[in-house]
């Protein structure tokens, strides 16, 4: 089916619904919409593959709220981080309201009494982060004995931050005869476990290989010395006019790269784990607005940031894991749009960078800043090819002046020509 000319008609979409997709402007399903969206509709279970930012929320949220309102039971949907989950209910919300079905959040960092106020009004979906939810169920405050269609969203992340025990005890008290969707960015073994123990002949919607990198994304990776990390990174921020998110592997580490934004002049936010839930809706309300142009965010946010028409994702550090890297460069090159990722490398590091090589399966151009010394990938790194000496020079280096506008599509101020770049040969 050409999705381009059927938009969402002919997926089993119910008349009120496709009105309000209407009415919001969504007219071209994205791919895992388009194959999802009928396989749910009829109940069956479904396990899929697919990266941040393809409208996996609208997937299963479409054929839930349309078979909720066919029949009896509830909704459960859980997801590893706050931010995720807030995300999903503002998606969502303006579906259900059309079919006049309610629904409740609970996460930590918000009032228990305000979450069980919300109780009192009989939602039938319910969206949760394993920890919160487990405390209601503790508490007694919620129950799941009628929970008809259960969603796992972002489900490696959930193991990666540590849910599976939760996820296991929260399972045993929804009923088994249930629809169960399964959405996820790569299949670790422990989800195959879940899915087999706990999924009726799951059906299979995968929309990119796993592990590929974002395909309208270009990557660039500069070696640095530590200690010149903060001046390479004003000079790029200054290359950049929109909305650009900074990775960094520590919440520290968050708090000092704001900083030095700060006092360079550039309007900046922080988000992870040490920042409350208010501080964190405010920064990504101001992040969203413009009130500042640059997110700077530990990987609790590598998920779960939903905005559109980010420019630049640049990883002030490389993630611990290699894989959170293609969550990271995910948050721009959305829906379609192009986007640009830029790394910062010490020269210890090259055998994590042919990690991520190994899993985006391509090659990251190596590329050096005209005002700021380079340095080169020592020991292991991923071949003598692939260095830039900054002063030092040597053989095996190529590099070339781009005539062109530079990845991303924005010229930097002063002549794109001063980027020198170099791919291995």
């Amino acid at each position: 089916m050409n999705t381009t000319t059927n938009g969402f008609y002919g997926l089993g979409i119910a008349p009120a619904l496709l009105e309000k997709i209407e009415k919001l402007g969504f007219t071209t399903p994205t791919p895992i919409q388009h194959q999802s969206i009928p396989i749910a509709i009829e109940g069956k279970d479904i396990i899929g593959i697919a990266q941040t930012g393809t409208g996996k929320t609208l997937a299963f949220g479409l054929p839930m709220i349309q078979r909720l309102a066919q029949i009896k039971g509830g909704g459960l949907v859980l997801l590893p981080t706050r931010e995720l989950a807030l995300q999903v209910y503002d998606s969502l919300l303006p579906f259900a309201q059309a079919f006049g079905i309610g629904m409740a959040v609970f996460i930590g960092g918000e009032s228990m009494h305000h979450q069980i106020a919300a109780l009192r009004r009989s939602p039938r979906i319910l969206i949760a982060t394993p920890g919160r939810l487990l405390d209601h169920m503790e508490r007694r405050t919620i129950r799941l004995d009628k929970v008809c269609t259960l969603v796992l969203d972002e489900a490696d992340r959930m193991l990666d931050m540590g849910f599976a025990p939760q996820i296991r005890q929260i399972l045993k008290t929804i009923p088994k005869d249930r629809q169960t969707m399964l959405f996820s960015a790569t299949m670790p073994a422990e989800i195959v476990k879940i899915a087999t123990q706990e999924m009726k002949l799951p059906l299979r919607v995968e929309v990119a290989p796993e592990g590929t990198a974002a395909e309208r994304v270009t990557q660039e990776i500069f070696i640095v010395k530590k200690g010149y990390k903060p001046r390479l990174l004003v000079k790029i921020i200054q290359e950049y006019k929109g909305s650009i998110i900074i990775f960094t592997r520590t919440k520290r580490g968050a708090h000092v790269v704001k900083a030095v934004l700060m006092d360079s002049g550039c309007p900046a936010a922080e988000i992870h784990s040490n920042r409350s839930l208010g501080q964190r809706k405010e920064a990504l309300a101001g992040f969203k607005t413009g009130k500042y142009r640059v997110l700077v965010a530990t990987d609790i946010a590598a998920r779960g940031i939903d905005v559109s028409g980010i420019e630049l994702v640049l990883n002030y550090d490389l993630p611990d894991d290699s894989d959170n890297y293609i969550h990271r460069i995910g948050r721009t090159g959305r829906a379609g749009k192009e986007g640009h990722a830029i790394s910062f490398a010490t020269s210890d590091q090259g055998r994590d960078v042919k990690d991520i090589e190994r899993i985006i399966k391509t090659e990251i151009k190596l590329s050096q800043h005209p005002e700021v010394p380079g340095d080169q990938f020592v020991g292991n790194g991923p071949s003598s090819t692939r260095r830039f000496g900054g002063n030092r020079g040597g053989g095996g280096q190529s590099s070339h002046r781009p005539s062109g506008p530079r990845p991303g599509g924005h010229r930097p101020a002063g002549g794109s020509a001063h980027r020198h770049s170099q791919h291995r040969r």
